[in-house]
């Protein structure tokens, strides 16, 4: 039976957070043993290394050069796409059972090294400790998962009824062959894993292809599977999404493409995948995501769930709040306790014990975040943030301070577009319906909160809100922190094209297409 991972909650529950973090302490020394190493590629069963290299830094600290990896060329990715090409038979009759075996013994791999795997990941994502041992579990809970639902569903294949006495009839779903999976920074680990596992687990071959900001821990998962499934069913080509993400979008050896990141860069490459012939393209694509603070709400869970939801991972996360619609008569309370529940949390290296606000990833996000800081000043009221850290402490990473607005007009482009930073626009509203029009009023639709007394409030937030993942009064975090098996992570509107979710019963269904299969006696 499936359960998910849940590290720190069960530290906690049995009162040992003192011994997690004793662990990750040591982890964190672990792994710089390893800083400045040169990372391969790994193409055909290969591993492939190359003078042509570019450097991972962490955006925490960019005098640490955490690796060294590959810039491929479009030959080496052509040649990873036909070696997927070439393994896709073999490995496609490989019997289910064993494939589930495969990801549950992988599984079981990343759980007795997730100390050093998330260490990893937060010097080269730049994630808090829980964040970054959160996105680790993640991983695991995908491989977990979709072997048990390939389980259950005995490998997707069951007869069905007969058209005449003498037909036997079966419906069975097979792989399409080689998938593309282009993977963000922001989850390293779970997401690269996430989608690569759904085409992997169904007997499809697949071409990885991580960002360039945080490769590592993308290389940590296919170097522990690769030798299990046949070498050339996984493959691992990192360098310019200009050369490597294009030569696997314009390639018609590539059957699908899972596709996690923004919008632009998604929907160019859905119209460029899918302009010679229809292929699926599974893509998550952002948000611009909001929450409701009703008149009757518990303002300091209200005030709890908007702070976690919008400055955790400093708002790099698709489902971060960037949007708060306040009733007029709690918005003074409401903001208050916000900004002095911001106020107090710790900017630092991610890595150290109480930091909870880590770097955004690079120098681009950091010259996002002033710019919008600029148009807020301009055209809105800054009430907390606004600037970068650049002390002593924090002068070589990439710090901003998280950003809290208001005064913006209601189409102000800040209110509009996905900035991926820790930037937070609060609006107040005068009934419940304007409050639902206006979270609505926006081009994506991934994720959406409520905090409310009112049960029929809620039950009206739930019936008209246009989101994929929805929460009530969660104090935890108001919209973000899905997890697998229990909230399916599903975008409507332009934050998605398929609208089935990673995590859910309906997400490996789309690396598989229907055959049916008469036999007549």
């Amino acid at each position: 039976m499936f359960e998910n991972e849940r590290t720190w909650a069960r530290f906690a529950e049995n009162n040992s957070i003192d011994e997690f973090h004793k662990k990750f302490d040591s982890a964190v020394d672990q792994v710089r043993k390893d800083f400045g190493k040169n990372y391969p590629m790994l193409i055909g069963g290969k591993e492939i290394f190359s003078s042509n290299q570019f450097q991972v830094r962490s955006p925490a600290d960019k005098s640490l050069v955490l690796a060294n990896f590959p810039l491929a060329t479009k030959d080496d990715t052509l040649h990873a796409i036909e070696a997927a090409k070439e393994s896709f038979y073999k490995w496609s009759l490989v019997p289910y059972q064993k494939r589930v075996q495969i990801f549950r013994e992988t599984a079981d791999l990343f759980s007795h090294d997730k100390f050093n795997l998330a260490a990893i990941l937060s010097f080269e994502s730049g994630k808090n400790r829980l964040e970054a041992m959160g996105d680790l579990d993640e991983s695991m809970d995908f491989m977990r998962f979709y072997a048990e639902q390939l389980e259950v569903n005995e490998g997707f294949s069951k007869d069905t009824k007969s058209a005449s006495p003498n037909e036997k009839t079966k419906s069975t779903l097979k792989p399409y062959g080689v998938w593309g999976i282009i993977s963000p920074f922001n989850f390293p680990s779970a997401i690269a894993i996430g989608m690569t596992s759904g085409a992997l687990i169904t007997g499809n071959t697949v071409v990885l292809k991580p960002s360039s900001d945080a490769p590592i821990s993308g290389f940590k998962f296919v170097e522990l599977i690769y030798r299990k499934v046949f070498p050339a069913a996984i493959n691992f080509v990192t360098g310019a999404g200009s050369i490597v993400g294009k030569t696997i979008l314009e390639s018609n050896m590539v059957d699908g493409i899972a596709f996690t990141g923004s919008k632009e860069v998604g929907m160019s490459g859905y119209s460029t995948f899918e302009s010679s012939h229809p292929r699926p393209f599974i893509s998550e694509m952002g948000g611009k995501n909001p929450t409701i603070v009703s008149s009757s709400s518990d303002i300091d869970k209200a005030a709890d769930g908007v702070m976690r939801a919008a400055f955790g991972f400093s708002g790099q996360k698709c489902s971060a709040c960037s949007r708060v619609y306040v009733h007029k008569s709690v918005a003074p309370k409401f903001l208050e306790r916000l900004v002095a529940k911001t106020g107090a949390l710790k900017i630092g290296k991610p890595w150290e014990r109480d930091s909870y606000i880590g770097p955004v990833i690079n120098d681009a996000a950091v010259k996002k975040f002033q710019k919008a800081s600029e148009i807020a000043k301009k055209d809105g009221k800054i009430l907390y943030g606004g600037s970068l850290v650049s002390d002593e402490q924090h002068k070589n990473g990439n710090f901003v301070m998280p950003t809290i607005v208001v005064n913006l007009p209601q189409d102000h482009e800040l209110v509009r577009e996905e900035l991926f930073l820790p930037f937070l626009c609060v609006e107040e509203f005068e009934n419940f319906d304007e409050a639902l029009a206006l979270a609505n009023k926006s081009s994506y639709g991934l994720t959406a909160g409520v905090f409310s007394q009112d049960k029929n409030e809620i039950e009206k937030f739930f019936e008209k809100i246009e989101a994929g993942v929805t929460y009530a009064n969660r104090a935890a975090s108001a919209t973000t922190g899905a997890m697998v098996g229990a909230q399916p992570f599903v975008g409507w509107k332009d934050s998605g094209i398929s609208g089935k979710g990673a995590g859910g019963a309906y997400y490996l269904l789309q690396f598989l297409r229907e055959q049916t299969q008469t036999r007549c006696e």
